[in-house]
């Protein structure tokens, strides 16, 4: 927040303009956190709102042509000339559409507010994209189209990197940027249940280099599939979110089953030590319930502003004396770790006000104690599938940790 106030002040300052920073936060926090209006928007509205007050008109500054892989930074006013390569289903009344354009050096996500009134893109279709505005979300640029951008269809495609029909068969541990289209040979490993009418189908696969999250739009009109059995995915799009990697399939995809079963390479693997750090992030958090990504200040990095659906997790720290390990710990097994169940996590976070309060009980509890967990490894975290209280370190195996020490 501080950022963001001392940023505003600063444009301020170069129109001469002093204002109070008690002010600009409290303007804000109450577009932020009360009407839970993105960051970007929310610092730009601000902005308008103290030029407007002391009657400074600010020339628009002209946007420049440019190719998605020369954007560097949020704020900036763009032309861009990109193929559809996804559409994804708004799921709030401000977004008209959202989904993924891209050119020969890359592809980007788009937003086009409802308030903009401006033509719908359809999927496969090039266009040129005028006055649209850079952003920037957890390290992610994206464009929005607003009242002033304008979209115009182009009479020639545009070679986007990530076309469809240029997939290349990848292996899930091969894949290391968004917006590639791929084809994959994989095995459903787990099916989970979707509380958005968008998405048809959503899980985790996986072949012998790894496992990845999938998830099947409903307008891909795509065949279902099944746990346990192998299938051969063409044309699927990557896409990631806060380091971890994903796959979409949409109208472009194809599904096929195979005949020979596909080994999952991912196996559980074993870590001992004591929690010592609870991340925040854990207790009481809200989800998308679409892509089940955890809400920031009600915001999903992908679909915008949503009613989010409540869940309980851990984001937990073990040390065994030599190294740490990232766990994760689902809502069933934090339930009978901490004794809480979700109904009641909610009950305590509404009487104190505040959701941290469940975050500092799980504290309260497990600070300091020695577990033993299993489960796979996925990225750093250990997505723990079984976890049982163990005895810490004890005076014999220190000295024997010395002993080793001194010989080393």
């Amino acid at each position: 927040m501080k950022k963001m106030v001392d940023q505003i002040s600063a444009r301020l300052r170069e129109q001469k303009i002093e204002e109070p920073d008690s002010e600009i936060e409290a303007r804000l926090r109450i577009l932020i956190d009360d009407f839970r209006v993105p960051e970007s928007e929310a610092k730009r509205s601000v902005l308008n709102y103290f030029f407007k007050k002391h009657g400074i008109t600010l020339v628009k500054a002209a946007s420049q042509k440019v190719k998605i892989a020369e954007i560097a930074e949020p704020g900036k006013w763009v032309d861009l000339e990109v193929k559809v390569l996804d559409l994804w289903e708004p799921q709030n009344e401000m977004i008209a559409q959202t989904g993924l354009v891209g050119d020969s050096t890359g592809a980007i996500n788009f937003v086009k507010w409802a308030k903009a009134t401006l033509p719908d893109m359809e999927l496969g279709k090039s266009y040129l994209l005028r006055n649209a505005v850079t952003d920037a979300f957890q390290g992610r640029f994206s464009v929005k189209l607003h009242s002033r951008s304008q979209i115009e269809p182009l009479d020639y495609e545009i070679d986007a990197q990530a076309k469809s029909g240029t997939a290349q068969e990848t292996k899930i541990g091969e894949i290391s940027q968004p917006g590639k289209w791929i084809d994959l040979k994989a095995k459903v490993v787990q099916l989970w249940d979707s509380n958005s009418e968008a998405i048809a189908q959503a899980g985790l696969i996986g072949d012998e280099t790894g496992s990845i999250k999938f998830v099947k739009w409903a307008k891909a009109d795509l065949p279902e599939i099944e746990e346990a059995k192998s299938y051969f995915l063409k044309n699927v799009i990557t896409d990631e979110f806060q380091g971890r990697f994903s796959i979409k399939l949409n109208k472009s995809s194809h599904i096929e089953e195979l005949k020979e079963e596909i080994e999952v390479g991912v196996q559980p693997i074993e870590f001992s030590g004591a929690f010592v750090d609870i991340q925040k992030g854990s207790g009481l958090i809200k989800r998308c319930p679409i892509c089940k990504r955890s809400l920031t200040k009600g915001i999903c990095g992908e679909h915008g502003k949503v009613d989010g659906i409540y869940d309980l997790r851990i984001k937990g720290v073990l040390d065994d004396g030599r190294r740490v390990q990232d766990i994760l710990i689902n809502r069933d097994t934090t339930e009978r770790l901490v004794g809480i169940t979700l109904e009641e996590a909610k009950q305590m976070a509404m009487e104190a006000l505040d959701h941290e309060v469940v975050r500092s009980l799980i504290e309260a509890k497990l600070m300091g104690r020695y577990f033993s967990v299993t489960g796979p490894k996925i990225d750093r975290y250990i997505l723990v599938e079984t976890i049982n209280e163990s005895l810490p370190i004890v005076a014999k195996e220190i000295d024997e940790l010395i002993n080793l020490i001194e010989v080393d």
